[in-house]
């Protein structure tokens, strides 16, 4: 099997192209065959009419020779028969095979009548005419050799054939050059992307299918690169998120080896190497919890529920939190009834209203609202609190993401929170959008479906 599509496009079109000069021929050649034949009888039986008279006007001898001198014999064959069936030729047949005359048609034609056949297909006609001479009525046959019109016909046709292939060859080889061109680009593109080179340029322009394709592709592109980019900050966040409380536990667990330790610091040593690891597995369940979400192996399970309760019932048990920043709640919440998944929406405003509470100032104020219109139930979650950069309001919901690296510091949390948050929404077929300003605060804004989503 032929691999390289140039060589796969130029036969195909050599084949096309023959082909169809083939089947064009055979088509038109049957469409014209009555009017070619028409045509070659009619000059056929003036020819003969002629030949007629000249024996008619002139004596035998003469016009025997007369006729055997004819310029038009070398398109015409000539047999004229006597009553026995012997009969004297005129003109060369030059290979040609001479048509078969019965004694039926003799007879017909010595009897006065007039026989016509087309005995070899196409513009090939044998007439029969009765010819009177001084000894007697005879029978002529005439018949054409190589009609100029057929022979006109079949040297347009090869002619034409072998010109259309030629040039369609030569225009077909040009034509598959820019034709293959822009899928060497991709095949090369496509090599260098599985080498991990993802800065390929195809400038591939056209408007048709491979420029679609081409568009696709570098969509494509675009988003392995993003991908890649985000697998490389993903292996170095966690490493880093691990060594951290890792580098944290070694130290403090060689400290408590010294001799000599007071009860309170082994205590206090103690207590930090369990907190560490407390934080290690609430980070190993944040991102099996997200993996779990992204793949969608955990299947929504659906309840009617409150919606303003719930979110009351959040905000009661971070109470420890906002009460010892001095925090304060303004609530504006209707009476809602949505059909969610409760565990998980749950967590969404756990981990939203989590990180209102962390980044906001001591003694802010942080408003939850709950709208509902036709199709939607809208949830406000705003704090008076740092804000966020507008670069980093883009990538607030990818995994391990902190916006503000310095306050992150002081602060505890993974940066999973709100990455877990979006994918719970998106598996709601809902959508979180923030709003922030450096210094003014942040406002969450949550749009759930009212009706259950569905697969």
């Amino acid at each position: 099997m032929i691999r390289s599509l140039y060589i796969r496009v130029v036969l195909t079109f050599l084949v096309s192209v023959i082909a169809g000069t083939v089947i064009a021929f055979f088509v038109s050649t049957w469409i014209f065959e009555d009017k070619l034949n028409l045509n070659a009888q009619i000059n056929l039986r003036n020819f003969g009419q002629d030949i007629v008279r000249i024996y008619k006007t002139l004596p035998l001898r003469e016009a025997d020779s007369f006729v055997s001198e004819m310029k038009q014999l070398d398109s015409y064959h000539i047999r004229i028969y006597e009553a026995t069936g012997e009969f004297q030729s005129y003109g060369k047949l030059n290979g040609h095979k001479s048509a078969p005359v019965t004694m039926e048609q003799l007879k017909k034609v010595i009897d006065g009548g007039v026989v016509q056949a087309t005995p070899n297909g196409i513009a090939s006609v044998l007439l029969g005419l009765p010819l009177k001479t001084e000894m007697g009525t005879k029978a002529m046959f005439l018949e054409t050799l190589a009609p100029p019109s057929a022979t006109f016909v079949a040297s347009w046709a090869i002619i034409f054939a072998t010109c259309s292939l030629i040039a369609g060859s030569l225009l077909i080889l040009v034509a598959s050059i820019f034709l293959v061109r822009p899928i060497k680009k991709l095949t090369k593109a496509t090599k260098r992307i599985a080498a991990g080179d993802f800065n390929v340029k195809l400038n591939i322009k056209q408007s048709s299918e491979l420029g679609t394709l081409a568009r696709s592709f570098e969509d494509m592109m675009h988003d392995l690169k993003q991908l890649e980019q985000m697998r490389r900050e993903f292996v170095t966040n966690v490493s880093h998120e691990v060594q951290s409380p890792l580098t944290s536990i070694s130290g403090y667990a060689s400290a408590l080896k010294q001799v000599g330790l007071s009860d309170h610091e082994r205590s206090r040593y103690l207590d930090i190497i369990i907190a560490e690891a407390k934080r290690m597995s609430k980070m190993s369940d944040s991102l099996l919890k997200l993996s779990l979400l992204e793949s969608q192996s955990r299947q929504l399970r659906l309840t009617t529920l409150s919606l303003d309760e719930q979110i009351r019932r959040v905000i009661v048990a971070l109470q420890p939190q906002w009460n010892a920043r001095r925090l304060q709640f303004e609530l504006d919440l209707d009476t809602i009834q949505v059909t969610a998944d409760h565990e998980l929406l749950n967590q969404v405003w756990t981990n939203i209203i989590g990180n209102s509470i962390k980044f906001s100032e001591d003694g802010g104020m942080i408003n939850v609202s709950v709208r509902q219109d036709i199709k939607n139930v809208t949830v406000r979650i705003s704090d008076t609190g740092i804000g966020i950069p507008l670069e980093d309001q883009k990538r607030i919901f990818e995994r391990f993401f902190k916006a503000d690296r310095s306050h992150s510091r002081k602060v505890d949390g993974s940066g999973m929170g709100l990455a877990i948050v979006k994918q719970i929404v998106s598996l709601h077929q809902g959508d979180i959008r923030v709003e922030s300003e450096l210094g003014q605060g942040t406002t969450f804004i949550v749009a759930l479906p009212i009706t259950p989503p569905t697969d």
